[in-house]
């Protein structure tokens, strides 16, 4: 199954409080929820924690499962070309949008319930191979982070082998932290368990690519498959 991530952003003029209540209420109930191959959908909303006033680069991600062999029909049906393509404009600034495919690997099993959750992407230093990033990520990195106290669940989703087949991927992985609240969030971030780990993760990927958000989790489909 192909977890895909599509992280957006609003239309100019637009509030992200209008773009987060769009994207739920209008958009994936309207459009995007009827396109038939897709197994699973979820909206995460950007709550601004630590943000400082900064223009955030994203205001949401759209999660969705389905089936690699089902990808290209899901984007030919007319479910998607006359809806959920043609709506699109209306809210979202797709010129700001970005997709990741990815294979996720579940580290600790994620809470079906209500929490906050923290996206990190990151992209790996210059001259580190993949297999060795991904092994890297997946090892040592990814027992750190599973000591961190407080943490509800943790899946690293790693960018698909095709993004690599005729360059190089934007970006190698996006890491999924969930947590009770943003209280709970912060204590695990001033941890020393929690600092372990971000020395390690550190030691193998570029800062300048290390970009995070905080969201609150909404199930348009979900979270069994249909």
């Amino acid at each position: 199954m192909i977890h895909q991530l599509i992280f957006a952003s609003p239309k100019p003029g637009m509030t992200e409080a209008e773009f987060q209540r769009y994207w739920l209420e209008e958009h994936a109930v309207r459009y995007a929820s009827k396109i038939p191959q897709i197994r699973k959908y979820k909206i995460d909303t950007r709550v601004p924690v630590g943000d400082n006033g900064a223009e955030p680069l994203w205001s949401g991600i759209a999660e969705i499962w389905l089936r690699p062999e089902e990808q290209i029909a899901s984007l030919q049906t007319p479910e998607f070309l006359e809806g959920a393509r043609l709506d699109e404009p209306k809210w979202a600034a797709f010129w700001k949008s970005l997709v990741l495919d990815t294979n996720a690997h579940e580290v600790v099993e994620p809470p079906r319930g209500e929490g906050v959750k923290l996206v990190r992407l990151v992209k790996r230093r210059e001259g580190l191979s993949l297999a060795s990033f991904r092994e890297l990520s997946l090892g040592k990195h990814a027992e750190l982070v599973a000591e961190v106290p407080g943490l509800r669940g943790y899946v690293q989703g790693h960018t698909v082998d095709g993004a690599y087949g005729i360059g190089e991927a934007t970006l190698d992985a996006a890491y999924q932290l969930w947590f009770d609240d943003v209280d709970a969030l912060a204590a695990a971030q001033a941890s020393p368990q929690f600092q372990w780990a971000e020395e390690e993760l550190r030691s193998f990927v570029q800062d300048r690519y290390l970009h995070e958000m905080v969201v609150a989790e909404h199930w348009v489909i979900g979270p069994d498959a249909r």
